[in-house]
Order: structure tokens, then C-alpha cells, then sequence
């Protein structure tokens, strides 16, 4: 097994994997950083309507997607519903979670066995508790995948950002080209962080580097929202993702089947960006449907741009 946090101090600039389809791939003289030359953008995203069903007959013109106050031209347009998927597992093992770990581990393996399909999709378990460990590394078996769930056991502190720094930089951004794959964190958490060496925002901006949609369940029971509630809230937000707050253990099943219909129900949209820039830094855009306000777009709400 691998435990992360070990290489906090090493890793802590991260690599920079830019959120933009990348032709050709342009290795530096520092090895922990990746140089490329960004053709287009691509936006995978799902659209619901306000009873959160699935819209899934929108075409190319029904979108417009705006970047720094201007109206950006759609390249390519297309409903993807059986990408290949690369999903991350990460659940919280510390002691805030243990009144309820067998249930989800329950759920997470249910989850586990109705989304991954044959040699396409690829599955990985990161724990945290004290420091994000690698549990199982991105496989095709989903057994392999389940019994490293089963096999967890619950103690000690939360390192939620180390879990998703680490997972995006180090496993989730490896296949290429982007945007042939669906990137997925699903976070199985109460949210309070404690003991990571990165910082939120830090692990926000590898999860928007690694283009990866962050859908978290919070494991809270106070029926109250806390204030990791709001962080699984942010990250949700930030990355296209959904945040879910089940009112009992049961509730979780429900969470998890919604997960999976989401990961099976998604347009893309790629695009060159104009004015192009190479700044390194991160650039907002917004995507709607046009002319039907009553339509709800998941999407990330922006790319980073390389530094050329």
C-alpha cells in the first residue's frame, strides 16, 4: 500500500496536468511538470431539469458556452453515454465515521459492482484517516476493488485534501487523451479535514487540472449542516460535480444509484478558446442552455490554461 502523506514535502508543487484537450505532450527539464500546447477545451457535463431528471435530447445548438465576456465558437458537440471511467474511491476511515462504516463500505462495494463495466472502466480505493493511503490502484477487476473496501477499518484523524491531491495528480490524470475518459471522485466523508498537509484550495486546483468531477456523500448525522458539509459542498460545486446528504444510512443506496446514472448520462463540448492564452493561470467560463432557465448544467466552471 501506498501512504501519501509521506510525500507531502516532496510533491508539494504538484504536476502541472492542464484541463484542456493536449496535442502534442511536451515533457520539461522538471520532471514533476508537464509542458503542452492546448488545441481545444473540452467540457463534460450533465444537464437536469428542476425535478433532477436527466435531459438527454439537447443539441449543439442549444448551447452556448461564454468565456472573459465572449460568445466562444463549438468545435465538437456530442451525448456521451458509456465513457470509459477512472473513479476514485475515497473514504474516510477516522473515528467520526465509525457508528456508520459497515453500511458504507455496504454501499460503496453495491456502487462499485452496478457502475464498473468489463475492461472499461477502471476503479481505485484511497483511505484517510491520519494520511491518505492507497489502498487499491486503478483496476479493471471490480473484486479486487470491493475487497479492498471490505478490508478497511476505521481510526484515527481526516486528510481529505492530501486523499484527493494525491489521487488526481498521481492516478486519475495518467490516461490520455482527456477527454475519451470520465474522471470521478466519489468522496464518502463528514468533511472535516484535520490533519492534510495541502490546503482545500490546493486540492481544488488538481482536481480542475486532472479535469475530475467530485460527487461526496457526507457521513454526517447531526441533520444539521456542518462545516464540512460545506467543504464537500465546494469541492461538488467547483468540479461539476453533486454533493449528497442522506438523513440515514439507508439513504446512501439511493445516493450511490444516482452517482452511477449521473456518470452514464453526459454531453462534451470541445472548443478553442479565443483569445488563446498560455498563462498558467485559471480561466472562468460559463455554459447554459440557451433559453431554457429551467435546465441545470453540471459542469465545472472553468479550465486552467498551461503555462507556456
Amino acid at each position: 500500500m501506498q501512504v501519501w502523506a509521506t510525500l507531502a514535502a516532496v510533491g508539494a508543487l504538484g504536476a502541472a496536468v492542464c484541463a484542456a484537450q493536449q496535442t502534442p505532450v511536451i515533457e520539461s527539464a522538471d520532471p514533476t511538470r508537464i509542458t503542452v500546447d492546448v488545441l481545444r477545451v473540452n467540457m463534460l457535463f450533465t444537464v437536469m431539469d428542476k425535478k433532477g431528471r436527466f435531459v438527454t435530447d439537447l443539441n449543439k445548438e442549444d448551447f452556448e458556452i461564454v468565456e472573459n465576456k465572449r460568445p466562444q465558437t463549438i468545435q465538437e458537440f456530442s451525448a456521451e453515454t458509456d465513457l470509459p471511467l477512472r473513479i476514485g474511491m475515497l473514504i474516510d476511515t477516522s473515528n467520526s465515521v465509525r457508528d456508520r462504516f459497515k453500511f458504507e463500505q455496504q454501499a460503496a462495494t453495491e456502487f462499485i459492482h452496478s457502475v464498473m463495466n468489463g475492461s472499461r472502466d477502471k476503479a481505485m480505493v484511497v483511505s484517510f484517516s491520519d494520511a491518505a493511503e492507497l489502498v487499491s490502484d486503478l483496476v479493471e477487476d471490480p473484486a479486487k476493488v470491493v475487497k479492498s473496501i471490505n478490508d478497511l477499518r476505521p481510526g484515527g484523524g481526516t486528510a481529505l485534501y492530501d486523499a484527493i491531491f494525491y489521487a488526481c495528480r498521481d492516478k486519475l490524470s495518467v490516461d490520455q487523451p482527456k477527454y475519451k475518459f470520465r474522471r470521478a471522485i466519489i468522496i464518502l466523508s463528514d468533511g472535516d479535514d484535520n490533519l492534510s498537509h495541502y490546503t482545500r484550495d490546493q486540492a481544488l486546483e488538481m482536481a480542475q487540472k486532472a479535469e475530475v468531477a467530485i460527487y461526496a456523500i457526507s457521513t454526517n448525522t447531526t441533520h444539521d449542516e456542518s462545516e464540512g458539509d460545506k467543504v464537500l459542498r465546494y469541492f461538488a460545486k467547483e468540479t461539476g460535480g453533486q454533493a449528497y446528504f442522506p438523513f440515514k444510512v439507508e439513504d446512501l443506496e439511493q445516493d450511490f444509484a444516482n452517482i452511477a446514472n449521473v456518470l452514464r448520462h453526459q454531453y462534451i463540448i470541445l472548443y478553442r478558446p479565443n483569445p488563446l492564452l498560455t498563462d498558467g493561470l485559471f480561466h472562468p467560463l460559463t455554459l447554459r442552455v440557451k433559453g431554457q432557465k429551467g435546465l441545470i448544467v453540471y459542469v465545472r466552471p472553468g479550465y486552467y490554461a498551461p503555462k507556456m
